[in-house]
């Protein structure tokens, strides 16, 4: 078998991958326009271009598909907010990597998207809790306990004032994203405030939450 020739087998997986990020893909756009109630499988196979068979064969039911969108919206949306998180040298240039932060969680939460996603877990949390605790885990709870590590490396170098890092987390994350997130959530898209408003939103938060927590 030369290198130009895989192997049956990574054929096999390349094919079954494909086939699995097709009818997430197909899945999460007729989940989003339709909804958990009105999505069925026959259309989620049939805009994914494969079997019904094939997609019970990925995801045992239309709860398991579900959940699997959850994680991969809210994963992929946590990459993004994560990414680039370094330390300051001095206590000085902790307000503008703080507001970086706030900057790019807003933009990158504040989307129609994932408010949708919110919206439909929410409303299915009561029958189906799991897709509560996933939708949690994968975005305020990863926000917050990213920063918690964040602000517990710069509490013990002295650039923030912290006894409890997780607290002070959640001050910061709600203090950026609560007004904006409870508006789109029950306003609906059109509240999600514009790139200008949203950064005013990250300089307010970012400035009461250092009123709490500067280093003296």
């Amino acid at each position: 078998m030369t290198l130009d020739h895989p192997a049956p087998e990574a054929g096999h997986i390349g094919r079954t991958a494909r086939k699995r990020r097709a009818i997430l893909d197909a899945a999460t756009e007729i989940f989003l326009r339709n909804g958990y109630l009105g999505t069925n499988m026959d259309e989620i196979a049939a805009q994914a271009a494969v079997s019904k068979q094939t997609v019970y064969k990925q995801f045992a039911g239309k709860e398991p598909l579900f959940l699997a969108i959850v994680d991969r919206m809210t994963g992929n949306a946590g990459d993004q907010v994560q990414r680039d998180i370094r330390d300051p040298d001095t206590p000085d240039d902790v307000e503008a990597y703080l507001l970086d932060y706030a900057d790019r969680q807003l933009s990158i939460v504040l989307t129609p998207r994932l408010m949708q996603l919110r919206r439909l877990v929410i409303g299915e949390a009561g029958r189906f809790p799991e897709l509560g605790r996933a939708l949690h885990a994968g975005g305020p709870g990863r926000a917050i306990a990213g920063l918690a590590a964040t602000f517990a490396r710069w509490g013990d170098r002295g650039l923030l004032a912290i006894d409890d890092p997780y607290v002070a987390a959640t001050h910061f994350n709600w203090l950026v994203m609560g007004a904006a997130v409870n508006g789109a959530m029950l306003l609906g898209d059109e509240a999600i405030p514009d790139a200008e408003t949203l950064h005013r939103q990250a300089v307010d938060g970012v400035r009461v939450f250092l009123a709490a927590y500067r280093a003296a």
